[in-house]
């Protein structure tokens, strides 16, 4: 059973980027033990170059940020922060060409992220930031309209961190909207230069962690909202087909998943990875929508009450597979920072945790959204020994 909220938010980083626990932020259990659909990479801190890798998709990606504004909620964490602010990353199908690089992210982001998760690590910020990407800033939009994945980041993880996941669903004709919930994260940079750190990392906020699941529902409604208004708040709003949302998230964003498709139907497909349902199912399902359950080893049956409970009460079609040599970070970027650092993790190799995460995501996803069949999602595959398909 994966714990948010005792592990905030150093423990994970710490061990895959090569620091103890003891020079994390924060003390946790010991549940961590260590991010190809991708080609290999090849990464080294020493010549200061790295790359994500490469998206499979056929289709190029734009990338556009936008800051939103929720006049009607304050700040959940920060009520002197006046109405609650976001900042979400669009990430589309774009014209080949176009547009120009997309930073991994800011600089500022960067130093707050190694400061929080790995303090000491000799890395400069810069190097961190201008890790190569694929997606193009102000890049032309493809033609066509396209289903919606919004994905949320673990708590304490900048949405950055589900970048390489992110640009592969663009690049197989998806619009994306990747969430950072303000207050939340390491740093969220707005567009007036302020970069806003974590405020309930440490210590967690009344009612736990299900209320960041909760609250995070809110926000996702609030984004949907503002991409599918008659006067959308992103200029390729028409880009999106509102009949099909869905969404994922890594940790306390996967029980956001969950959390936000119980109140929201309009979401209607969605993946948890990795992440204990603080907030539980409801006893009375998702309106019979589909979820998939995509976990490391300690996910598997006996292992985690709030996913047999979740098991239970999905009551549309449904998935519950774990991964085998995988952790709590292998659904996200961190294995691909670990061998840049120069300090890889044990167990799955980035190119193998990256592939695995993109097939299942994606084969989802183009299941239960473009109506594509996925054989790969029927069983078990030998090309993915590693995968189990649980049936408790």
């Amino acid at each position: 059973m994966n714990t948010d909220m005792t592990r905030p938010l150093g423990r994970v980083a710490a061990v895959l980027l090569g620091f103890t626990a003891a020079t994390a932020c924060a003390a946790s259990p010991a549940q961590i033990v260590a991010a190809a659909r991708a080609t290999p990479f090849t990464v080294s801190y020493a010549s200061g170059t790295a790359a994500l890798p490469r998206p499979t998709g056929s289709h190029a990606v734009g990338r556009a940020t936008m800051r939103l504004v929720d006049a009607r909620r304050p700040d959940p964490w920060e009520p002197s922060a006046g109405p609650r602010q976001l900042m979400a990353s669009m990430y589309y199908p774009a014209r080949p060409g176009t547009g120009g690089p997309a930073p991994y992210m800011t600089t500022e982001e960067a130093r707050l992220f190694l400061q929080a998760k790995a303090p000491g690590a000799a890395i400069p910020p810069e190097k961190l930031s201008g890790i190569r990407t694929w997606a193009h800033t102000d890049a032309r939009p493809a033609l066509g309209r396209f289903p919606l994945v919004v994905l949320s980041p673990g708590l304490g993880f900048p949405r950055a961190t589900l970048t390489g996941l992110t640009e592969d669903l663009a690049s197989h004709g998806y619009v994306v909207a990747l969430v950072d919930h303000t207050y939340e994260t390491s740093g969220t940079t707005f567009p007036d230069g302020r970069t806003l750190a974590c405020a309930i990392c440490d210590k967690p906020p009344k009612g736990g962690p299900a209320a960041i699941a909760k609250s995070r529902a809110k926000d996702i409604s609030f984004v949907i909202d503002q991409l599918t208004a008659h006067r959308p708040a992103w200029q390729y709003a028409r880009m999106i087909d509102p009949k099909r949302i869905g969404m994922a998230g890594h940790s306390i964003g996967g029980n956001a998943a969950a959390t936000t498709m119980a109140t929201d139907h309009r979401v209607r497909a969605g993946v948890n990875m990795d992440g204990t349902f603080y907030a539980p199912v409801p006893a009375t399902g998702l309106d019979h929508h589909p979820f998939l359950m995509l976990g490391a080893q300690h996910e598997s049956p006996g292992m985690d009450p709030t996913w047999e409970h979740a098991w239970k009460n999905l009551n549309g079609w449904k998935r519950w597979l774990t991964v085998a040599d995988s952790d709590h970070s292998t659904f996200t970027d961190m294995p691909v920072l670990s061998a840049w650092a120069g300090k890889p993790g044990p167990g799955l190799s980035p190119q193998r945790a990256e592939q695995i995460t993109r097939t299942y995501v994606g084969a989802f996803f183009d299941l239960n959204l473009k109506g594509s069949p996925q054989p790969v999602l029927t069983g078990p595959s030998p090309a993915n020994p590693e995968v189990t398909f649980q049936n408790p």
